[in-house]
């Protein structure tokens, strides 16, 4: 049964986490990495989404380091909310706080990563800086941030075509840092995935889902012919 637990990251700080476990053996381990809003009920969807396709499934609530309990409804005031809330992280503390959550897993076997908008930036990182097997970017408008920085690990990205976020100049740079990666344009605005508001694009969100689902069968439950 999905629920709440509280992690210790490695200097001492204590979190929650959202653990969702598959109904029988697991196929290896996801990690959601939020967006800006907390890790809310579209969230713990999402966990809840991956958990019943045989993963264990966990999604650290990552905005904890600045303020416990967060969880944001989508308009643009929360959105400046939750922006101002990543400004006042420290990317080393949220990466101690990844690999809380990785630790917690990790018995499940291999590891994939995906996470939304900041939370897809966070999976890049991820996939240069953590134990994991896979990362899935969604709309990973901070990447070009970090490409000096390269994945060790394969990455699929998930890109809307009219999103004004991330321009195509951008796109272009993360895949010239990354030519192994695996990328994917949708005709679709940011947030195409979330089910909530009025950028949902659900063929858009099917065919992404079904893309990273088919990425985690080879990476992570090691399912070489799907």
């Amino acid at each position: 049964m999905s629920e709440f637990n509280t992690l210790m990251a490695r200097d001492g700080h204590e979190f929650r986490t959202y653990l969702a476990p598959p109904t029988g053996r697991a196929r290896g381990a996801v990690v959601v990495i939020q967006e800006i809003f907390g890790v809310n009920s579209h969230i713990r969807s999402v966990a809840d989404g991956y958990a019943a396709e045989g993963y264990l499934t966990i999604a650290p609530s990552l905005f904890d380091r600045v303020r416990r309990g967060i969880e944001l409804d989508y308009n643009e005031q929360t959105m400046q909310e939750g922006m101002g809330y990543v400004k006042q992280l420290k990317q080393e503390e949220t990466l101690k706080d990844l690999s809380a959550a990785i630790a917690v897993v990790k018995h499940a076997g291999r590891i994939g990563v995906v996470g939304f908008c900041w939370g897809g930036t966070m999976s890049y990182l991820a996939a240069c800086e953590l134990p994991v097997a896979c990362a899935v970017a969604y709309y990973g408008a901070g990447i070009p941030k970090y490409l000096d920085k390269k994945p060790k690990r394969p990455v699929m990205y998930h890109f809307g075509e009219r999103d004004k976020s991330i321009p195509p100049s951008d796109i272009e740079k993360i895949k010239a840092a990354n030519p192994e990666g695996i990328f994917y344009l949708y005709p679709a605005n940011h947030a195409f995935n979330r089910d909530v508001g009025t950028n949902y694009d659900p063929e858009s969100a099917a065919l992404a889902r079904k893309r990273t689902l088919e990425f985690f069968a080879k990476h992570v439950a090691g399912e070489r012919n799907s």
